[in-house]
């Protein structure tokens, strides 16, 4: 039996305001490693591709001539192993819920809307955060950067977990705050709802979204409209 409706949504910085402990455990990283930490609004700039990314993005945007040194497979395997630990060890001491996320996933439980996550963060740490935050069992399915042989921006992180919720691309929107998103959405060929001030270096005008919002309040109103 087909759902009617199906959303699917990225995890870090549209359900959850993962960036202070993100940060906590890419400054921990950075101290054992020697290089430069950063605050929690820069960080934000470079999450949406991974721990991987957001390091090596995080060395190359401070150290160019030194990313060189870190062009060692194996000391970036350490960096990355080192931030999953830590990070997995303090994944909710400060993240907070989007605000409004609970109220609106308890209404489209309501509306028998299909939920999943397709997200960028492994598999793992993402159904512990979202347990431990409180809301894992809204969502049918989740979709990290290890679930499938491929990941956001490519199309298939989304349409295949559409496929495996039984849904149909015609009735599914995807929510998100990054050109990740959007970029993953655009070529699935779903609309996108846009969150404002992502995890993104992006101006708005940049990324492709049909509808923009702050926060989740009133976005009943615009998924109402697809229903």
């Amino acid at each position: 039996m087909k759902q009617k409706f199906t959303i699917l949504f990225d995890l870090d910085g549209t359900l959850v305001d993962t960036a202070p402990d993100l940060m906590q455990a890419h400054n921990h990283v950075m101290k054992k490693f020697g290089y430069p930490t950063k605050s929690t609004e820069q960080i934000r700039n470079l999450v949406g591709q991974g721990a991987g990314a957001m390091l090596g993005r995080s060395i190359w945007g401070q150290a160019k001539k030194e990313f060189s040194k870190v062009n060692d497979e194996k000391v970036k395997k350490e960096m990355i192993s080192e931030f999953v630990d830590f990070y997995g060890k303090n994944i909710i001491n400060e993240s907070t819920l989007i605000n409004g996320v609970k109220e609106f996933l308890k209404w489209c439980k309501e509306e028998n809307i299909s939920m999943a996550v397709c997200t960028n963060k492994q598999e793992y740490l993402s159904n512990d955060l979202l347990r431990k935050i409180g809301i894992y069992d809204y969502f049918e399915y989740v979709a990290g950067s290890d679930t499938f042989d491929y990941c956001k921006p490519d199309p298939r992180h989304l349409t295949t977990v559409v496929e495996i919720l039984d849904g149909d691309l015609k009735k599914t929107i995807m929510i998100g705050d990054s050109e990740t998103d959007a970029n993953a959405a655009k070529a699935a060929e779903i609309p996108m709802i846009l969150l404002e001030d992502g995890y993104t270096e992006k101006n708005i005008d940049e990324i492709y979204h049909n509808h923009l919002i702050k926060d989740f309040i009133g976005i009943e109103k615009i998924i109402s409209k697809y229903l």
